[in-house]
């Protein structure tokens, strides 16, 4: 799930990173790994361990390369896709890229004991990795006997594209079934034919500023007994679409919204 961009050399000093992903941003952070980073994107600026470092773009738009430069860095992380033009600045700087590109939650497990690897965590890795175990066990086992809900989660409304494949998992986990393919393009027609009882909004980079109102104006979808139940939910992005630590709370808050949908709460 990760591609390395040119070799890295062998050193025993501690790394210096820049993270142009939220995900190992989050992920570095968490396993105590957080003075190895030297800057990140713009993307992560509401994570308080990074607040004070110098913020750049991301792998579609890499601001300032000599600056990256600057800082000396071992390594940069960035993640698939990426815009070629941009690696192609990095490469040719030359820095070394890792890109990662998990599909699943065993990806994202890998990509978490990766990191720790490379930056002597690997004992805190492994902590983190048996948190999210034991954290998604305990939300399985709370939903595995309730009805389970057709869901269709977004992650981008125009054009509509489907959150990620390891949504569709969290989505699992907490007792639902996502009702579209998964991280691709869907269309409205898709959407009914799925006849969704939730429909979850967490549209990337937006936090929670998702607009239910695009669901509620959609006209094939008046019938189906998301719309007609009220059973349209934002969900704050990162917890979804941030594949690392982000993820326990997703999913509890998965398992919060199915319940309320459950007992027949509607949503605001």
């Amino acid at each position: 799930s990760a591609i390395l961009f040119p070799p890295m050399p062998s050193s025993r000093k501690p790394l210096r990173i820049v993270s142009l992903a939220p995900s190992s941003t989050s992920i570095l952070c968490s396993i105590g790994a957080a003075k190895s980073l030297v800057g990140v994107s713009k993307w992560c600026s509401d994570v308080a361990d990074v607040s004070h470092l110098p913020k750049f773009g991301d792998c579609w738009h890499i601001d300032n390369i000599s600056a990256i430069q600057a800082l000396k860095a071992d390594l940069v992380i960035g993640s698939v896709p990426f815009r070629a033009e941009a690696l192609t600045k990095l490469l040719s700087a030359p820095l070394n890229f890792l890109a990662l590109n998990p599909q699943s939650l065993s990806d994202i497990e890998r990509d978490i004991a990766q990191l720790g690897a490379i930056t002597g965590r690997s004992t805190r890795a492994n902590q983190l990795i048996r948190t999210m175990h034991r954290e998604f066990a305990r939300v399985a086992r709370l939903s595995h006997k309730q009805p389970r809900l057709r869901v269709y989660a977004e992650a981008w409304p125009n054009p509509r594209i489907a959150s990620p494949p390891w949504v569709a998992e969290l989505i699992h986990l907490a007792g639902g079934t996502m009702i579209t393919p998964v991280g691709q393009r869907v269309s409205e027609q898709d959407v009914a034919r799925g006849n969704p009882d939730v429909i979850l909004l967490a549209w990337a980079a937006t936090g929670t500023r998702a607009k239910t109102s695009k669901v509620y104006s959609v006209k094939l979808w008046q019938n189906v007994p998301a719309l007609l139940l009220r059973h349209v939910y934002v969900v704050q992005d990162d917890l979804l679409n941030t594949p690392g630590p982000p993820l326990i709370q997703g999913v509890k808050e998965l398992a919060r919204i199915f319940a309320l949908c459950r007992n027949g709460a509607t949503s605001s």
